[in-house]
């Protein structure tokens, strides 16, 4: 089964949310189910698991899953299943390979700075 996730942004900083079931600041995401597109699977499962809705602007394969670079938009679910967080660098303790990371956060950030540049503001 396939799988996708949410990078989001605020400005320059991205939201992460903290899994405690594995240690560490993960992406929201998880697997798209059965007659849903990667990018309404992104939205749903950011929205159960962070609170907040997203505008994706971009959708990327990295090989192993699919991840969609995003706008955050506004907080719409005050009980998600998972804390979160607006960093501005990748933290420390990662659920996820750091290297995993270090390469997506940069291609989303370049494809949400270009979509918004078009559009006439910046981020």
């Amino acid at each position: 089964m396939a799988t996708v996730y949410a990078v989001a942004f605020s400005g320059d900083r991205f939201l992460m949310v903290f899994n405690e079931k594995r240690a560490g600041w993960e992406m929201p995401g998880g697997r798209i189910e059965e007659g849903e597109s990667a990018e309404d699977a992104a939205k749903r499962e950011f929205l159960e698991e962070a609170g907040y809705e997203i505008k994706i602007v971009k959708t990327m394969d990295i090989g192993h899953c699919l991840v969609c670079a995003c706008l955050l938009l506004g907080k719409v679910n005050d009980s998600p299943e998972m804390s979160s967080e607006l960093f501005a660098e990748i933290p420390a303790d990662t659920a996820f390979e750091r290297s995993e990371y270090e390469y997506v956060v940069p291609q989303a950030r370049s494809a949400v700075r270009s979509r918004t540049m078009c559009k006439g503001s910046s981020l």
